[in-house]
């Protein structure tokens, strides 16, 4: 049976500090509305714990745009579906030189500040999607990054190997898959597949994810 993934997250700052609108990188984004210190507890990414193959069975959210989602990869079994009982942090958008990371504890995902945020400054992780398919221009093409940053990968897809999401040890890495293929044990934020592990995938993960697999 789906459950929430919610309950007592770890203390963070009081008062209002995210807001969600219309984001210069892509589609909703969340920002910070003031001033953020490294290491904070932002918020956790939220929805219904199911399995990959509920998870497989759902896919795609959007038959239109069938590489967006808001799966957030927890384990071998379970992903996060924020699309029900999700919060704001399924808009965090992807970014190749973020500010924020994906903390996983007990099969939960906390989205932490990386480093000090100004008030205004949008917040991002990397969703780190990582699926089994073999990259290719094509395949890169679909899961596009507009993050800007000055080493923007150009795609949401982290490197099979060598690689391990900011804010976590190289030993353990997250992990997105891409419904339908069983991703290898690394990288959504599956799309901020936005996974993506990540938050959203395109996300998770990223949904990630995260890592997640999310896009929007």
């Amino acid at each position: 049976m789906p459950r929430t993934a919610s309950p007592e997250a770890p203390p963070s700052a009081p008062g209002r500090r995210l807001q969600t609108r219309r984001s210069g990188v892509h589609g909703k984004g969340v920002f910070a509305v003031q001033d953020i210190a490294e290491g904070e507890v932002l918020i956790e990414y939220t929805g219904e714990v199911i399995t990959w193959q509920e998870a497989q069975d759902r896919h795609p959210h959007d038959p239109a745009q069938p590489n967006h989602t808001f799966y957030f990869h927890v384990d071998e079994d379970h992903v996060i579906d924020a699309k029900f009982g999700g919060n704001s942090s399924r808009w965090i958008n992807h970014s190749c030189d973020p500010n924020c990371f994906a903390d996983e504890q007990d099969g939960r995902i906390f989205i932490t500040a990386l480093r000090n945020i100004a008030a205004g400054d949008e917040l991002n992780y990397d969703y780190g999607l990582i699926i089994d398919e073999r990259y290719t221009p094509k395949l890169k093409a679909e899961y596009p990054c507009w993050c800007g940053s000055a080493n923007c990968r150009g795609t949401l897809l982290a490197p099979k190997r060598g690689w391990a999401p900011p804010g976590l040890a190289p030993e353990k890495p997250a992990k997105a898959e891409k419904p339908g293929n069983k991703a290898s044990p690394t990288g959504k934020a599956a799309k901020k597949a936005k996974a993506p592990a990540a938050a959203e995938t395109a996300a998770p993960s990223r949904p990630t994810t995260k890592a997640r697999s999310p896009r929007r």
